[in-house]
């Protein structure tokens, strides 16, 4: 197969990164005798200075890991509602949604307690180590690519006018960052030198610096500038200037945790995802409500294959609406049992679908959010994206998704063998203001909760929205072997699940597993669900593919009913991928060419 580049191979290390530059600040660490989770946590921090509009420090990271020897577990970086965050405050002020920005959609800030603990636990370096390639980008510049300028710009009226803070940094001299000129973001190299200053007087420790450096976070100068900031009356998609719930008490009582995987054994493979807190299960679904034999799929890429994991992911997604979320009982072990998916499978017909139809696990009647059961109903006030029309209650955002942003990604196996996917997003320029003494803004994750009440998604003191952000690692007859994922909010899971079987149904190149190839492939994504993020539209019915998958191909999906878009040839998917041969110590690693950002490293 022809792939716009090679798939990787070596036996030292092998990153794969959403960005060139936190790719290659893992890869030094790496050089530099550090291991996967070292590296891990420098490209992290990279990845905050040179794609802000992806991710930020009061952001989120769930990751997966799988230390060499040692247990796969889930990494939880995602902060919970701050006690003041309940349905009944969010009605209260006339609101119908949690708002896609601004501080009542804050939740508390989980990526840098989270990447601190993984390197006091399973690291080897000091935080100066780890932080000192960020620093020097924010310090002294990096060359920025093009959509940090283009996102700049969607909201530059907005930044002017009600968001000065994000002016000063975003805008400089009123010019939004370009490429091949150097930007800066002196505020955050000075919060990192300050922290690091503050959490290593007096410690020789390399943990006890660490621990020092997250009660800095949680109750030191930088909790002390989110409380302040979060209590800033500002403009969000309401139209309306709100402040938020977060309080030092909410900082200070969090912190980042480990938990067991939720994981589904298919064909040899063992998936290991987080659990119904996050949207993860969903890929598991998906691969459940596939025949258990893989020699009964259709030939890879055809109509008929492209046809059965969309109906299949419009099932697991209708599951998540109505049984994922932090706030109830997620019945797991029921949703991937064998006698349910067989159940669900046979809805699957030779036509597409246009409902939503969640089932009932355990004989458990599903409930739904008024808005996504109205849009299923066809009930009158919303438009064609399943978005309340004008009039009805909640504004929407601009078309152009100026309010909106995305994500970041990360794979890093080791010549020991560690190996860890995450998965950075949150903490947007675009989210909130910057906090002037900070250099970064707070985030908005919460805009993925409900107002509905009794839902496993409404919106709860101390629990966690239910997130898209969803990394992946696989084993083979159990052991680590592969670690993905990608950005794209309700896509990463359908994407993830369409570059997994390319890799376990096609062939091997030189030995290894075809990582570029299943990368490189056409990909597709459907909408006919609620989306995570506000205003929580939807699509029934509808298929996104890219023009590479074929004319027949796609006029065969209009012909069963789908409502298909074509996208650019190169316009689906930006995956990463590492793995390690457990026979050979080989290690591969490939990137996604979409973007034009994502690379791979290594040797």
């Amino acid at each position: 197969m022809f792939t716009t580049r090679p798939t990787l191979q070596g036996t030292f290390g092998m990153v794969s990164s959403t960005h060139w530059l936190a790719s290659q600040s893992a890869m030094a660490v790496l050089e530099d005798g550090g291991n996967a989770y070292d590296a891990a946590v420098a490209a992290g921090f990279v990845l905050h200075v040179v794609e802000p509009h992806l991710n930020g420090p009061a952001g989120e990271v769930p990751a997966i890991i799988a230390p060499a020897g040692g247990e796969v577990r889930v990494l939880c970086g995602q902060g919970p509602a701050p006690a003041g965050a309940s349905v009944a405050h969010y009605r209260s002020l006339g609101l119908d949604l949690v708002p896609g920005t601004g501080p009542l959609a804050a939740a508390v800030p989980g990526a840098f307690d989270a990447w601190m603990l993984l390197l006091r636990d399973h690291g080897t370096k000091s935080v100066a180590d780890v932080l000192k390639y960020a620093i020097g980008y924010a310090e002294d510049g990096h060359a920025p690519v093009e959509r940090v300028g283009r996102t700049v710009e969607t909201v530059r009226e907005l930044f002017e006018t009600e968001w000065s803070s994000s002016a000063d940094v975003y805008l400089p001299g009123g010019r939004a960052p370009a490429p091949g000129e150097l930007f800066r973001n002196p505020a955050l190299a000075a919060t990192w030198r300050r922290l690091i200053t503050e959490a290593t007087a007096g410690r020789t420790d390399r943990a006890a610096q660490i621990d020092a450096a997250r009660a800095v976070w949680r109750e030191g100068f930088v909790a002390e500038a989110l409380v302040r900031q979060s209590q800033v009356p500002t403009r969000d998609t309401s139209g309306d200037r709100h402040t938020g719930t977060l309080t030092a008490a909410d900082l200070a009582g969090w912190s980042a945790s480990y938990e067991a995987p939720a994981t589904y054994d298919w064909n040899g493979w063992t998936l290991c995802k987080a659990g119904g807190w996050s949207q993860g299960p969903a890929f598991l679904q998906q691969l459940a409500l596939l025949p258990g034999d893989p020699g009964e799929l259709p030939p890879y890429g055809s109509a008929d294959y492209v046809h059965l994991l969309i109906e299949g992911c419009k099932l697991a997604m209708a599951d998540r609406e109505a049984w994922y979320g932090d706030a109830g009982d997620v019945p797991l072990g029921a949703l991937l049992s064998g006698p349910y998916n067989a159940q669900r499978r046979a809805l699957i017909t030779g036509a597409a679908s246009h409902e939503l139809r969640p089932g009932s696990p355990e004989g458990r009647a599903p409930r739904l959010s008024r808005q996504a059961t109205a849009v299923a109903a066809g009930e009158p006030g919303f438009d064609a994206m399943g978005i309340p029309a004008p009039g009805s209650g909640e504004p929407t955002v601009a078309k152009d998704g100026a309010t909106r942003g995305d994500t970041c990604h990360l794979d890093i196996v080791d010549r020991w063998g560690n190996m860890i996917s995450a998965t950075p997003s949150g903490g947007w320029l675009q989210s909130n203001p910057v906090v002037p003494e900070l250099g970064f803004p707070l985030g908005t994750r919460l805009q993925m909760a409900w107002l509905d009440e009794g839902l496993p998604n409404s919106l709860t003191p101390g629990r966690r929205p239910r997130t898209t952000l969803t990394p992946s690692l696989a084993l083979r007859d159990g052991v680590p072997v592969l670690a993905f994922g990608t950005p794209g909010g309700d896509q990463q899971d359908q994407w993830q699940v369409h570059f997994f079987l390319a890799v376990a149904l096609t062939a091997p190149v030189r030995g290894g597993l075809d990582l570029q190839g299943a990368i490189d492939a056409p990909n597709w994504h459907n909408d006919s669900f609620p989306s995570s993020f506000h205003p929580r539209g939807m699509r029934p019915g509808s298929v996104t593919v890219e023009s590479r998958i074929g004319e027949e191909t796609v006029a065969e999906l209009r012909r069963r009913g789908h409502d298909v878009t074509v996208g650019g040839a190169w316009s689906e998917g930006r995956l990463c991928a590492v793995a390690r041969d457990p026979l050979t110590g080989v290690l591969s690693a490939a990137a996604n060419p979409r973007g034009m950002q994502g690379y791979a490293v290594g040797r």
